[in-house]
């Protein structure tokens, strides 16, 4: 099994890719420790699926450079396809193959790894093993996929948005199976929308946008980077036009405000003061509250604080 250790097993230097219509990735430079699992964060069309891809030997960068594993994949494809682990956003398999099948098959690709049934066990699909592909639950069939990228015992596992579309129930079950991974010293490159996600399973995370790296570091990092602990979010509906947004800006605690789509946002260092001087100030303003919501600042607020929007903005 892989161990952990300081050591870089992934480097990404300058590395570029254009389509016709859209540059995806501009001058991406990464380096993922080897043990540790790696968040590739941002929105929609930020360039996180082609960087993985080219990371993975399936999509060719137009220029740069990527070492994993201290590795090339222009000298060493059949290598490294030996070594790695890869569940892409979407996997098909046939409908009419058993779940035993579809792992024994994927487990004939590598040299060394271990049993069908080992694997079936270590994702919660043993009592599945007869069960045809075409019957599995959402979540099942992302265990599935989750299974055949174990099948090698790779030294560096890809997981390209692996829960999205489902349940809150299989989400934390994946969550639960990557974090067994983490616990084994696998290297992981996760890229995901969910910075619940990202939080609880990312030692280190880079957030992505136009191509880019725009922030990168531990999530404790980088939510002290903004430099405030909480965030409240009101909606008052058509009175919302009529808001003083100065007079919101100067209240204590108050780092920063927002508008997005009806919702005014305050960044916050002091709730408890914060709050009632809100409710006074929209008071005075005599604009009647809809919805009032607080949270621990997260992820998701240093993506807003960094580009205007959210994260799972298209």
């Amino acid at each position: 099994m892989p161990s952990t250790s300081t050591t870089a097993t992934l480097r990404v230097r300058n590395l570029r890719k254009a389509f016709k219509d859209v540059v995806a990735v501009d001058g991406l430079d990464l380096e993922v420790g080897a043990g540790e699992c790696f968040g590739l964060l941002g929105p929609n069309g930020a360039g996180k699926t082609t960087t993985i891809e080219i990371c993975e030997g399936l999509t060719e960068a137009d220029s740069g450079e990527v070492e994993l594993l201290g590795l090339h994949w222009s000298a060493n494809a059949g290598e490294l396809r030996q070594r790695l682990g890869i569940q892409l956003q979407e996997t098909q398999f046939p409908d009419k193959v058993t779940v035993f099948e579809t792992i024994s098959l994927f487990r004939s690709f590598f040299r060394h790894g271990p049993a069908p049934v080992d694997v079936m066990t270590l994702v919660q699909l043993a009592e599945k093993r007869n069960a045809r592909v075409g019957g599995l639950s959402g979540g099942q069939k992302q265990r599935l996929a989750l299974a055949c990228a174990l099948v090698g015992d790779p030294d560096f596992l890809f997981l390209d948005e692996p829960t999205t579309g489902l349940d809150p129930q299989a989400r934390r079950q994946l969550w639960d199976l990557i974090e067994q991974f983490k616990l084994q010293g696998r290297t992981i490159l996760l890229t995901t929308h969910y910075m619940d996600e990202a939080e609880r399973l990312c030692d280190r995370v880079a957030i992505m946008d136009h191509g880019k790296t725009i922030a990168l570091g531990s999530p404790r990092e980088l939510i002290a980077s903004i430099g405030v602990e909480h965030v409240v979010e009101f909606s008052a509906g058509g009175a919302a036009r009529a808001l003083e947004l100065a007079a919101l800006r100067s209240l204590e605690g108050v780092r920063e405000v927002q508008t997005q789509n009806g919702t005014v946002l305050l960044q916050v260092t002091a709730l408890h003061r914060t709050v009632p001087a809100l409710l006074g100030e929209l008071a005075r303003q005599g604009v009647p509250l809809t919805e009032l919501r607080t949270h621990s600042a997260s992820l998701e607020d240093v993506f807003v604080t960094l580009t205007g929007r959210h994260l799972r903005d298209e």
